[in-house]
């Protein structure tokens, strides 16, 4: 079992940044690949960016590939995920989820990952 529970969303104006932080509790946090999804009103929730159990495999969705950066600490349990150059689109709620490794299309796949958190409200204005 993997509890997770994410922190830092708000609101930035665009061109903005913030940094989102999910923390887990649980034994086997470094077993999983973590993942950070989003979804929009009225939208089906997307994938943002997902990292494998060691850190070395990371996969971004082409929406924030070179915007967002997504790591790991497995010492202290936790997923980050850096936004840089934020946009009125990536405005949605932010989960993160805890799930197997595997090929990319796999590991952005939502539906692969068995654990997630409450989420937290990322709002960018124009």
């Amino acid at each position: 079992q993997v509890h997770l529970v994410e922190s830092g969303g708000g609101l930035v104006q665009a061109g903005g940044s913030l940094r989102l932080s999910c923390a887990a509790s649980g034994r086997s946090f470094r077993s999983y690949a973590m993942g950070w999804f989003r979804q929009a009103p009225g939208k089906e929730r997307e994938s943002v960016a997902t990292i494998s159990w060691s850190g070395g495999t990371t996969y971004y969705a082409d929406s924030v590939k070179g915007r967002f950066t997504i790591s790991r600490d497995n010492a202290k349990n936790t997923v980050t995920l850096q936004m840089n150059s934020l946009k009125p689109e990536d405005t949605a709620v932010y989960h993160c989820a805890a799930g197997a490794s595997g090929s990319r299309g796999y590991a952005m796949d939502p539906r692969t990952y068995d654990y997630w958190g409450q989420g937290t409200q990322v709002t960018v204005s124009s």
